[in-house]
């Protein structure tokens, strides 16, 4: 996985690739943003990077090849001198799989030209195991460097995160979120969009998601904007909001598709506004729908699409306060 191919945080990986190759990158550094949008990847590129027998140039500055042994053997992980530490079963890290791998990065690499420990999740690191990685972090050996990956930085102890730079790494765009689910997981163009405009910019929670619901919710979210705009009727309204709840579920399910089709909607009604605005269509959460949608802008002028999404966030938020979603969704109609 060579920097090329990661998506998006192309700046932040270009500031890393430029201190590879004038070989300044710091001793640790700590990689921080939310889970699934890339950040263990890109410690592993850059694992790869720093090792790479056939290293090159072209949008980095120093990249890996991809294709020799050493990077193959980083991508299979099994490469001696690319250490990773992740939580266990228990979902934490112990302070026994710390030590081990200080003792481990005190020597000279095997083959590659640096060894690089990542501790995944770092923030599952118990105290002990935090302190005993604190001595290495204030004396990093010369030969090593410790990338440290975390969702939720702030639960590292304060001297931890002193001693480790922190590269923010931003959400992704939703149009990235759909260009790896179809080049990576094999999904259908229609499924990949769906899943994005509900992922907030997180691959590892579009793939969590399932994307056939989401491409129904999806599709049913807009129906409903289309209906809204069709009719002011209150009981043509209240009619179609049905279709919003689950048929003979329980009340958990109704509850949960109802979220998902509202987030989706929220994520339609931001690219209304947008229309509606005349903004770069390019920030579209959900391109492959610009031609309806740029019909339904005609009716959802900027006013209105901003009205709607504060009532679909103040009926989320309501769906979380265990509202009734059969009052939600007859609520929300009325508001649209």
């Amino acid at each position: 996985m060579p920097f090329r191919t990661i998506i998006g945080h192309r700046r932040l990986i270009s500031l890393v690739s430029r201190a590879i190759a004038r070989e300044t990158l710091p001793p640790a550094l700590l990689f921080a943003g939310t889970a699934g949008i890339g950040k263990r990847r890109t410690a592993v590129a850059i694992a790869q990077a720093i090792n790479c027998l056939q290293p090159v140039t072209g949008e980095f500055d120093k990249d890996a090849c991809g294709e020799c042994a050493s990077c193959r053997r980083i991508e299979r992980g099994v490469h001696p001198d690319v250490i990773v530490i992740e939580p266990g079963d228990s979902g934490t890290i112990k302070v026994d799989q710390i030590r081990d791998v200080i003792d481990r990065a005190g020597y000279r690499p095997f083959e590659g030209r640096r060894r690089v420990v990542i501790v995944d999740e770092a923030d599952a690191m118990v105290p002990p195991a935090q302190n005993a990685l604190l001595k290495t972090l204030e004396e990093p050996p010369s030969a090593s460097i410790f990338l440290l990956v975390s969702s939720m930085p702030d639960a590292l102890l304060a001297t931890v995160r002193s001693r480790t730079p922190r590269l923010r790494f931003g959400i992704l765009a939703p149009s990235e979120v759909a260009e790896a689910l179809l080049r990576d997981h094999g999904y259908a163009d229609v499924d990949a969009r769906a899943a994005a405009a509900d992922a907030d910019g997180s691959i590892g929670r579009a793939l969590e998601a399932q994307s056939v619901d989401l491409t129904d919710a999806r599709a049913l979210a807009q129906r409903m904007l289309e209906q809204s705009a069709r009719t002011s009727d209150p009981a043509r309204r209240i009619e179609s909001a049905k279709e919003l709840i689950a048929k003979k579920s329980s009340a958990a399910t109704e509850r949960d598709q109802l979220a998902v089709c509202l987030r989706v909607m929220a994520s339609l009604l931001r690219d209304l506004g947008i229309l509606a605005n005349r903004a770069d269509v390019r920030s579209l959460a959900n391109a492959d729908l610009q031609g309806p949608l740029s019909r339904l802008a005609e009716t959802f002028d900027s006013e209105r699409s901003m009205r709607a999404f504060g009532a679909v966030d103040r009926a989320l938020g309501a769906l979380e306060r265990n509202a009734s979603p059969k009052v939600v969704a007859d609520w929300l109609v009325l508001q649209l």
